[in-house]
């Protein structure tokens, strides 16, 4: 069993950052896969991208590949997607999710593949 916590959503002008967290209870967090999906208003869920459970591989979605960088700290329980060059397209609730593997995330990327989830965080992008 894994819980999930996501921090660090907000309001951010187009082309700032922000950095999202996702703080992991239960002692198996290091063997799962860690995706982040978000979902924008009136949109369904989309894969963002996602981190092995050693941390490499990583792969993301094409509209966010160059601007997105997920990383992991398996001592802290905590995943983290850096998110550079906002653009308002990205204005969606993001949400962490634990997996068994990358390939859950990769080819159901509406999410449903995985296992457990966070409850989201906001982020905005104003143009």
């Amino acid at each position: 069993q894994v819980q999930l916590v996501e921090s660090g959503g907000g309001l951010v002008q187009a082309g700032g950052s922000l950095r999202l967290s996702c703080a992991a209870s239960g002692r198996t967090f290091s063997s799962y896969a860690m995706g982040w999906f978000r979902q924008a208003p009136g949109k369904e869920r989309e894969f963002v991208g996602v981190i092995s459970w050693s941390g490499d591989p990583t792969y993301y979605a094409d509209s966010v590949k160059g601007r997105f960088t997920i990383s992991r700290d398996n001592a802290k329980n905590t995943v983290y997607l850096q998110m550079n060059s906002l653009k308002p397209e990205d204005t969606a609730v993001y949400y962490c999710a634990a997996g068994r593997t990358t390939a859950q995330a990769i080819y159901h990327p509406d999410g449903d593949g995985m296992d457990y989830w966070g409850k989201g965080t906001l982020v905005t992008v104003s143009s």
